[in-house]
């Protein structure tokens, strides 16, 4: 368990750096298409260490891990099933998934 701790401790730190560096809402109309990008890159990060830390819960729990396509969809939907987190949360969370499907998916120019 100890070691749970510690590794959520370390995602959160990251998840915290990557925040703090982060433009502000009304600066973002002001990013060149490279700076967006970037920006966007951020936010896939950040949403990679919440999927980290979800994981990390689940496998703690000896749960098995979602595979095959839809895992990132499964892996929030059975974060929420096991009560890692709230349904309320996990709605919050879907935002950031379903951009880090787009991100990962779209041109880099097509993000706004």
């Amino acid at each position: 368990m100890k070691n749970l701790k510690q590794n959520i401790e370390a995602e959160l730190k990251n998840i915290e750096d990557i925040l703090s560096r982060l433009p502000g809402m009304e600066d973002l109309h002001k990013l060149s298409v490279l700076e967006l990008a970037g920006t966007s890159a951020m936010v896939q990060s950040f949403y990679n260490g919440i999927e980290n830390i979800l994981k990390q819960c689940l496998l703690s729990k000896k749960i098995k891990l979602p595979a095959g396509r839809n895992w990132h969809k499964e892996l929030l939907l059975l974060s929420v099933s096991k009560k890692i987190v709230s349904r309320s949360l996990a709605e919050d969370l879907k935002k950031f998934l379903t951009f880090r499907h787009f991100f990962v998916h779209a041109y880099a120019i097509d993000i706004e």
